[in-house]
């Protein structure tokens, strides 16, 4: 519920970032947050899953290093560290989403503002955040969508937690396929 607009915030930072034009790299920038799109699903939650490993994971290490025992995929957490998954996935295809409504705003607009007197942040609220009205109601709906039909992240990560935190209704989809199967 609350990693929707997280993942959608960051999402339309980075496109408001990339079509500021004042960042060095974006070919670069674009490619490498659209990147986790495009890796399966299956071997992100293998990575990750590796990265919360309490054992020989980047998790284990730093609790190592600092003395403490922290467990991402404790029951309690479990849903978060999904979220932190489904985020890594997600951002850089809603990010292409909202650049690509950004770069249908013709430049004269930027020009008139300017010549008007107004800043970047003026820039920003009048004219980009209006026009990503209808590209937000699209990227919602498809993460609504997405969030129900989530099922590779919980089944794989089912065996790496400890006990039952996962059980066979966690997802909408998990409990249909554990009704058929």
């Amino acid at each position: 519920c609350v990693q929707v607009p997280i993942m959608l915030c960051l999402s339309a930072l980075m496109a408001l970032a990339l079509d500021s034009m004042k960042l060095h790299g974006t070919r670069f920038f674009r490619i490498s947050t659209f990147l986790p799109y495009a890796v399966p699903a299956v071997v992100s939650t293998l990575i990750w899953g590796f990265v919360y490993g309490a054992k020989y994971g980047l998790v284990g290490s730093l609790n190592d290093f600092l003395g403490t025992d922290i467990d991402v995929l404790a029951p309690s957490v479990l849903l978060a560290s999904i979220g932190n998954i489904v985020t890594w996935e997600f951002t850089g295809y809603n990010m292409l989403i909202f650049y690509s409504s950004l770069s249908t705003i013709p430049h004269s607009l930027y020009e008139a503002a300017s010549i008007d007197g107004a800043s970047e942040w003026q820039i920003v609220k009048s004219i980009k955040l209006p026009e990503l009205r209808g590209s937000l109601a699209i990227t919602v709906i498809f993460s609504i969508i997405g969030s129900f039909q989530l099922f590779n992240e919980p089944s794989i990560l089912q065996n790496m937690v400890p006990g039952n935190a996962i059980t066979t209704y966690y997802t909408p989809n998990m409990y249909a396929y554990n009704l058929s199967f």
